[in-house]
């Protein structure tokens, strides 16, 4: 049995090989799930942003669309449209807080609840395509989430620092 040698360490002057970089190797993950589900989502009518709106509701219903913009990290000008577009489609209602009218709330309908049964199926659709056992997916899942927060750390940190400055 052969072992391979260990990869030597990055010189500081070269730029890494794209393929060395676990950036890009979550980008063209993301792009690779992005087209697996396309097929699947498109027989439902849904881009894979509703498909995102509608899971956190499937989950817990009758959500602010902040609270919603936190769970996905997106911008209000970002989902507010796509919200729209899956109230047009009637697959939820918006209204206003009751308690404080700027808020606005975001209620399944029972055609969207109805699309959660169909939803239901992607996950296996994945686990069927990678061949990954529901083990290694939750612990692929959560490094990639640990990489996600201490980078959003490292940007409120060195946003921090730049307002001091």
């Amino acid at each position: 049995m052969t072992t391979s040698a260990p990869a030597p360490a990055p010189d500081p002057q070269t730029p890494f090989a794209v393929d060395d970089m676990l950036c890009f190797a979550a980008y063209s993950a993301s792009l690779a799930f992005s087209r697996f589900y396309k097929p699947l989502l498109d027989r439902m009518s849904l881009t894979y942003p509703q498909f995102l709106v509608l899971s956190l509701l499937w989950r817990e219903d009758d959500q602010t669309v902040g609270r919603l913009g936190e769970r996905l990290f997106l911008e209000s000008n970002t989902l507010t449209p796509l919200i729209k577009r899956l109230e047009a489609a009637g697959l939820v209602a918006r209204a206003r807080d009751v308690a404080d009218e700027r808020v606005v709330r975001v209620r399944l309908t029972d055609a969207g609840r109805a699309l959660a049964v169909g939803a239901g199926c992607l996950a296996q659709a994945v686990m069927a395509q990678t061949n990954l056992t529901p083990e290694a997916m939750a612990r692929l899942r959560d490094g990639l989430i640990t990489v996600r927060d201490q980078l959003r750390l490292g940007v409120q940190t060195t946003v921090e620092d730049d307002q001091r400055a």
